[in-house]
Parts: C-alpha cells; sequence; structure tokens
C-alpha cells in the first residue's frame, strides 16, 4: 500500500510538472514581442529572416527582414496570436505565415507561403551574423564621401565616392549593379561585393562610384516601372557627375557591370566615345531568352531536377512567353499565362505573382534584348570575366559569344576563371543556394585580375 501511495505520488508529481512546464510554454509563446530570427530554405537559396514585434494595444504589430537580400523592412498587417497559434502576412509581397508553438523547441514550428510553402521556424533573437572576412573595415586609407546627383526627372541617385588619398585628377570606375532592386554595395546573402571591389579599386589609386538603384534605398524613382534603359540612363548620369569633379580625370573615366551591369556598360558605352574602359562581370553576351534558358537547365540540375521535369518546364515557359507576347489584350495575356502556370501545378496566388513579375516593363525589355549588336560598336578596351561554375550565366554558352562580336576590337579580353560562381566566389557546384556559405565575398584571383586590369588600362 504504501509502495503504490509512492509510485501514485510520483506518478502526480510528473503530471503537475509536465502541467508546469506546458503553462510556461504557453506563457512564453503568449508572450510575442521581441526579436524572432528563423531560416527559409529552398534548392535554390538560404535566407536568413527576422521579425521585430511590439505591442500594439491589445494586440500586436510587427516587422520583417531578410537581411540576406537587402537592409529593408517589411511592414507585417494582422499580426495574431491566439493559444499559440501565430499568423501574420506581408500584403506587399503577397506573403502568410503560420505557425504553433512548440514547447520542446521554444519556437514557432510553421510555414511561410509566397507562392510555393516553405517549413519556417522562429525561434527568440535577432538573425546570426554571417562570417564576410573580405567586407572592408574602418580606419580606410582613402576618403569615403556621401554623394547624390539627379538622373531623371523624379529620380535623384544616392551613393558613395571613395576617392584616393591626394589631389587627382584620379582615373575613375562607376560600378553597375546586378538586375533586381539593389543597394550601392550590391548586398546579398550577408556580402557586399561593390564595397570590396570599391575598396581594391581605391587602394589602387582609382576612384570609384556606387549607388543605390534608383527607388531603392537612398535614391528617388520608381523602380517598378524602370527598364534596363533606364538604369543605363542612371549609370550615364554618374559617368557625367564624375566628369564634373575636380578629383576626376575626365578622359580615364569607364564601367564595370555585375550580371545585368554588365549588359547595361556596353550600351553606356556604345553612346559614349569617351568612356575609357568596360568590365563585364558575368555580362551577358547571347540573347537574353537564350541566355535564361540556360539559366534555368543549368540552375535546375544543380538543384537536383531531373531532365524530365527541366525539359517540362521549358515547354510551360514557352508557352507563358508566348502567352505574354500577345500585343492586343495585355490583362487576357496574363491571365491566359497565369493559367499556363496553374495547370503546370503551381499554385493560383504563385501563379498570379509570377506573371505579375514577368509582365513588368523592365522584363518585357530584358528579355527581349539582344547584346551583340552593342558589344560589336565597342573600340574601347574591354574584359569580360566568367566563372565557369556558374549557373545564372553559363560560360561555355556566353563567352564564345561575346569573344565574336567583340573579334574587330584589339582591346577586348575574355576570361574564363575556373571554380567561380556568378559571384565570383569560390565554389563547389555554383548553384545559388551555395551563396550564403560560402564565406568568400570575391575571389582573390578574380579581384586581383580587375584591380591590375583597371589599373593598366588607364596607366595608373
Amino acid at each position: 500500500m504504501v509502495r503504490k501511495l509512492t509510485v501514485w505520488i510520483a506518478s502526480l508529481t510528473v503530471a503537475v510538472l509536465m502541467m508546469v512546464l506546458v503553462l510556461a510554454g504557453a506563457a512564453k509563446a503568449q508572450d510575442l514581442a521581441g526579436d524572432w530570427h528563423g531560416t527559409l530554405k529552398n534548392s535554390l537559396a538560404e535566407l536568413r529572416i527576422g521579425l521585430e514585434i511590439t505591442k500594439a494595444g491589445s494586440g500586436y504589430q510587427g516587422r520583417m527582414i531578410s537581411p540576406d537580400q537587402g537592409p529593408a523592412w517589411l511592414p507585417l498587417d494582422a499580426v495574431t496570436l491566439e493559444d499559440g497559434h501565430l499568423t501574420f502576412s506581408g500584403a506587399r509581397i503577397n506573403g502568410r505565415y503560420e505557425g504553433w508553438w512548440d514547447d520542446v523547441q521554444s519556437a514557432f514550428v510553421g510555414q511561410w507561403t509566397q507562392g510555393e510553402a516553405l517549413p519556417l521556424v522562429f525561434t527568440r533573437g535577432k538573425p546570426p551574423e554571417r562570417l564576410r572576412p573580405q567586407t572592408p573595415k574602418p580606419p580606410f586609407p582613402y576618403r569615403a564621401e556621401e554623394v547624390s546627383f539627379e538622373s531623371a526627372p523624379g529620380v535623384r541617385l544616392a551613393g558613395t565616392l571613395t576617392l584616393p588619398p591626394g589631389k587627382g585628377p584620379f582615373p575613375a570606375a562607376v560600378l553597375i549593379t546586378g538586375s533586381g532592386a539593389q543597394d550601392r554595395d550590391e548586398a546579398i546573402m550577408g556580402h557586399r561585393p561593390f564595397m570590396v571591389l570599391a575598396d581594391a579599386l581605391t587602394r589602387r589609386g582609382i576612384a570609384v562610384l556606387r549607388t543605390d538603384d534608383r527607388g531603392f534605398a537612398k535614391s528617388t524613382g520608381d523602380f517598378a516601372k524602370a527598364t534596363s534603359e533606364d538604369f543605363a540612363a542612371d549609370t550615364a548620369a554618374g559617368v557625367a557627375y564624375l566628369r564634373g569633379r575636380k578629383e576626376i580625370d575626365g578622359k580615364r573615366v569607364g564601367l564595370i557591370g555585375h550580371s545585368e551591369g554588365g549588359m547595361i556598360g556596353p550600351l553606356v558605352a556604345a553612346a559614349d566615345p569617351q568612356i575609357a574602359f568596360v568590365v563585364m562581370l558575368a555580362g551577358p553576351g547571347v540573347p537574353t531568352r537564350e541566355l535564361m534558358t540556360a539559366q534555368r537547365e543549368a540552375v535546375g540540375r544543380t538543384a537536383g531536377v531531373s531532365a524530365e521535369a527541366i525539359a517540362r518546364n521549358e515547354v510551360t515557359m514557352g508557352r507563358v512567353e508566348a502567352a505574354l507576347a500577345q500585343p492586343k489584350d495585355w490583362d487576357q495575356a496574363q491571365a491566359d499565362a497565369a493559367k499556363v502556370l496553374t495547370e503546370a501545378g503551381m499554385p493560383a496566388s504563385g501563379a498570379t505573382t509570377t506573371i505579375r513579375q514577368l509582365g513588368s516593363p523592365w522584363y518585357k525589355w530584358f528579355i527581349a534584348y539582344d547584346p551583340r549588336p552593342t558589344l560589336r560598336q565597342l573600340r574601347c578596351p574591354v574584359l569580360a570575366l566568367d566563372g565557369d561554375k556558374d549557373v545564372q550565366v553559363v560560360s561555355k554558352q556566353n563567352l564564345p559569344a561575346i569573344r565574336e562580336a567583340l573579334k574587330d576590337n584589339p582591346k577586348a579580353e575574355v576570361v574564363e576563371l575556373p571554380g567561380l560562381n556568378h559571384l565570383f566566389q569560390s565554389a563547389d557546384t555554383g548553384a545559388p543556394s551555395e551563396y550564403a556559405r560560402i564565406e568568400e565575398t570575391i575571389s582573390p584571383t578574380a579581384l586581383g585580375l580587375i584591380t591590375d586590369w583597371v589599373a593598366r588600362t588607364t596607366g595608373h
């Protein structure tokens, strides 16, 4: 009898303890205010996500950030927490989160839905810092000046001008970002490649101007309505600004562009014979429609997608592009294209978001562009670099086209760099999912090649 009572008391104690733990967990779940972080993963990327939640009357409000995609915060809509069930949405990006408190993990376990549904767990604290040893740290042996200048009506570009010590006049480079809204450092996955590049060049005596894209960060304008031609106009405005500075040698101003920026650089140089040089870092040399087809195949292959699935995807994309090519009724064209995607298995919300992106002024201009005629016009020194593990601009397709287009330019150099990806990092597969995990921002080999070439070309 005593033993049975002892066992019963022990069992009761365990039950009470479990109840206390559950209640404590529920209390923690109800205490939502503060910082939370998680990691969003798919076959293409691994993104840190941060939440900042505050009390608002009897409820909550908050904002979300993806530091690997940039410094901008996204306001959250309808943040609710009921009985450990957390929901919020981001209407601007058509995304929604739904999760439940897990006492064992001390975390909200759920999924983020934005076209597709992906698992996402939020735990207390800010997103962990990435190791980025190449990011320059002050003090710097050069001057860094905040600048701004007009480009087009309503567009004022903000950026950083780094100047070597001394009075000059110095040779200079304008850095041109890749596709998507980018800040002056071309920040991605915790990396700041344009800051690294500007630092290396300025230490070699080259002044560097880098700016936030129009309508992004500190620059004004409407990014959503802009095309590559508009970004070319912004680049030309940067060149004009440098030529108006007494510290700059106006005859030695050149352009360095990455990805889409490597396409915009030649556009500007072809219209301005005084451009001193062009550096194309994974810049397109083939018609962009062909480039995108090769990109989808290469990215899919590194993500483990079967050849059959890749082929089916290309058939679907062909039907989408054909639907969007209908000029008579744009609303109907978008509806037809979205129907193609839903028939292929994409959720309706994801199809609508995708078609909205594909129907943007930028994409319609970009997908119809052939860079080869522009490249043939260039007579200034040109350095074109591709990494052989780049799956976004496939070097085996791209570089032969660039060589052919530049064959009559004796000042052109075309180089394939072994082992480097689209960001010119030393990579294993080149898959975009590696970008965040790689600590190196730019391969020292690529960085040295660029800085040596620019210094030699400008006679500095």
